[in-house]
């Protein structure tokens, strides 16, 4: 199975009409143009998740203009996008047809294909503590990185076909729930990733590798 963007190039920056923020606060969030091929037979549906593995550890170092976040720092995963039960006759998701623009307190609920279910991303976590954003942000916001990181972060689109055709998932469900309920399905998988920072001192991020 193959996955591919016309919105940016495997390896390359993400434009930020695809994130969640930018330089001046939050930015276009729209979801990227996603399309696929070479699905193995046997495929009822897909799941998609969104993960960057390179988020920031000690928070308290997040934001500060008198510190940077180390490019060392130990770094962990942060969803940024979770669906499953895209069906199988499906092909590709159009650029902004599941997200276009932020919501304070998350999408309620966030468009998508007919039939697929949209599970949390960890803004949900990241905004609980905070009067003004706090909700259940459900479906895909973009990437917003550290100003203060030193590393550039890499968001990894990964597509899964698999051999039913719905997951027995409910309610709000996160990506670790969709990864157990997907367990012993998964007849393929692709991926594809892309950059971005707002780190001046980094420009575009372009010379990062996976």
């Amino acid at each position: 199975m193959k996955l591919s963007s016309q919105s940016f190039g495997n390896g390359q920056p993400i434009p930020a009409e695809f994130a969640a923020g930018g330089s001046d606060g939050f930015a276009g969030n729209r979801n990227p143009q996603l399309a696929w091929s070479e699905v193995p037979e046997g495929t009822r549906s897909f799941a998609l998740v969104c993960v960057d593995p390179d988020a920031p550890t000690v928070p308290e170092l997040v934001g500060r203009d008198d510190v940077s976040i180390p490019l060392d720092q130990p770094r962990g995963h942060f969803i940024h996008w979770v669906m499953v039960d895209i069906p199988a006759a499906l092909r590709e998701l159009a650029a902004g047809s599941c997200s276009d623009g932020f919501s304070a307190r998350g999408k309620q609920p966030p468009p998508g294909p007919a039939g697929a279910r949209q599970g949390l991303n960890d803004y949900t976590g990241w905004f609980a503590a905070d009067p003004d954003l706090s909700g259940s942000y459900r479906g895909y916001d973009g990437p917003y990185p550290p100003f203060n990181d030193e590393r550039v972060h890499r968001y990894f689109f990964r597509l899964y076909a698999l051999d039913v055709e719905r997951l027995p998932l409910e309610g709000d469900f996160t990506a670790a729930d969709a990864h157990r309920a997907m367990h012993g399905h998964v007849l393929a998988e692709a991926a594809i990733h892309g950059s971005y920072t707002l780190n001046p001192a980094l420009g575009d991020g372009s010379s990062v590798t996976a």
